[in-house]
């Protein structure tokens, strides 16, 4: 659970230690310390600071929420568990910000990928409904509301559905 900086100093480290090694021959230290290196690298193109950014996420500290996002230069290398909770946070980031357009964008994808449970998945389709409210689209709005009541398993989640279906009647 590193920022960038953080993993660049620790590749920085193991590189040190595996070149300090191989100086006094200790070659299997340098091969551990090789491992450490190449793991770093690994968790920085497949986790980034997605975990992070999440812990601030849910302290509703956007600002450093949306700096660690920024972060991430390739989202489609990131593993699918972590894809889902950057889309996610990308969408309610715009959704913050009142772009809907975008924020229907990282709903969508979020979507197609693990986000937790059931019920944080009918949460996604539930923010893509009242986007599709918004719009004024009523197939859209039902189909996801539809999949949305589905996986809902919270009261919350459920009292929200029953808000929008109302919603939807009166389109």
């Amino acid at each position: 659970m590193y920022n960038n900086k953080g993993r660049y100093a620790l590749m920085a480290v193991f590189l040190l230690a595996g070149l300090v090694c191989i100086f006094y021959k200790q070659y299997e230290l340098a091969a551990v310390s090789g491992l450490l290196f190449a793991f770093v690298v690994w968790s920085h193109f497949k986790h980034s600071s997605v975990l992070m950014a999440s812990k601030y996420f849910k302290n509703n500290e956007f600002g450093k929420t949306r700096a660690l996002l920024a972060e991430v230069g390739n989202p489609e290398r990131l593993a699918k568990s972590r894809r889902g909770y950057y889309e996610f946070m990308q969408g309610n980031m715009a959704l913050k910000e009142e772009d809907y357009d975008k924020a229907e964008y990282h709903f969508q994808l979020a979507s197609r990928y693990p986000v937790g449970g059931k019920n944080q998945k009918s949460y996604v389709l539930i923010h893509l409904t009242t986007i599709a409210l918004r719009k004024k689209d009523k197939e859209r709005a039902e189909a996801y509301l539809k999949l949305a009541t589905e996986l809902a398993e919270s009261s919350r989640s459920k009292d929200i559905i029953v808000k929008l279906e109302k919603e939807i009647s009166k389109l």
